[in-house]
């Protein structure tokens, strides 16, 4: 029977066998072994488009590893001219991928909530759409719960801020003073770019670890790879020797070495209305500041389960959620596999992932 005019319409419930949260590309590397198996599944992106959060990346961005080292499960990234990809060729790749596994997007899809129910799960969109899964896979990733700390005087600078997250290029600063705070991949690119146009300081909370110029994103998940090996095996793992959250010298950065720029300030103690005031009594007037400190696991959609941390992380073993079965979450960085919020190293996960699902619906159905 048709509602009432004044009624909201009736939305029907889609089910699943697994649904997976995210459109990026954790994503698509777990939606290529979905395909692989006899589930049902679609994938619930709050992107309009796809490409995940490259999409929203500045307009210089580019990987530090080469094409072939870049790729997700089953399809290699093609080369896109010199150098290392461009952020435009990542959300191509991304694109292609999408339409070459024919994998069920739903876009643009932002779930709200999550509800575990006796029969599976419950999501529900902040339009009011609803779906039923027998297993969720969380995979949405950081770039929606972006991290901006707590300084003295912050409710005080009148300049600019904004976090690395909304930094798009330099010429909104050309010629004026900024902050670039954060010793990350990402304060170091973004302060060698504004350097070239503005005056640049760059605000670290410890010196930052360059790696040696040889040394790039590749290297560094073959170095992590076998160290993983190592640990899974029972032997002793080789050093370190540099992290995945060190600072690539990409070309931009050596130009900026090149220039007598490529250093940084110790944190200050304070903001101020006009900029920054250190403890050793110096002050810097800024215009602006970009916050290139971070981003926190976007799980705002599990807050109405239990078992969260809090830190707003839900505890797994491996990528499986404790206490609540039936729930996953890949692609969230260490603590849900080794490199797993990098291209090449989300594979690994997304490949577990599946299989474990795989196995837990089998035996929710015998039982």
């Amino acid at each position: 029977m048709a509602a009432a005019s004044t009624d909201l319409p009736t939305i029907a419930t889609e089910g699943y066998d697994v649904i997976v949260i995210g459109g990026g590309q954790s994503a698509l590397a777990l939606g290529y072994f979905l395909r692989r198996t006899a589930l049902s599944f679609c994938l619930l992106d709050a992107e309009a488009s796809p490409g995940g959060a490259w999409q929203h990346g500045w307009d210089s961005l580019r990987l530090f590893s080469p094409p072939s080292s870049s790729g997700i499960a089953g399809w290699p990234m093609p080369a896109s001219g010199p150098g290392y990809p461009h952020r435009d060729a990542v959300v191509d790749y991304l694109r292609q991928y999408e339409q070459r596994y024919a994998l069920p997007v739903q876009r643009p899809v932002r779930v709200e909530q999550v509800q575990h129910r006796e029969d599976g799960f419950l999501l529900t969109a902040d339009d009011g759409r609803t779906w039923r899964a027998r297993a969720v896979i969380s995979a949405t990733g950081t770039w929606r719960h972006p991290v901006v700390p707590t300084y003295p005087g912050c409710d005080l600078f009148g300049g600019v801020q904004l976090h690395s997250s909304r930094y798009q290029s330099p010429l909104p600063f050309v010629g004026r003073r900024v902050a670039v705070v954060g010793g990350g991949n990402s304060g170091a690119q973004i302060h060698a770019e504004l350097s070239t146009r503005a005056e640049s300081h760059w605000i670290t909370q410890a010196p930052p670890r360059f790696l040696p110029d040889d040394v790039d994103g590749h290297v560094l998940f073959e170095r992590a790879t076998a160290r993983w090996r190592a640990l899974q095996a029972g032997e002793d793992a080789p050093p370190a020797a540099g992290g995945l959250g060190d600072i690539v010298m990409v070309d931009s950065l050596r130009d900026a070495r090149e220039r007598g720029v490529l250093h940084s300030l110790p944190m200050f103690a304070a903001l101020t209305p006009t900029g920054a005031h250190w403890a050793d009594g110096r002050d810097i007037a800024f215009d602006a500041i970009v916050w290139c400190t971070g981003f926190q696991p976007a799980l705002q959609h599990l807050a109405a389960l239990q078992g969260l941390d809090d830190q707003g992380r839900v505890p797994v073993n491996g990528t499986a959620a404790i206490g609540v079965p039936g729930l996953w979450l890949v692609g969230y960085g260490e603590w849900t596999g080794m490199a797993s919020a990098t291209l090449i190293g989300v594979t690994r996960s997304a490949r577990s992932t599946v299989a474990e699902v795989e196995a837990f619906l089998q035996h929710t159905t015998h039982d």
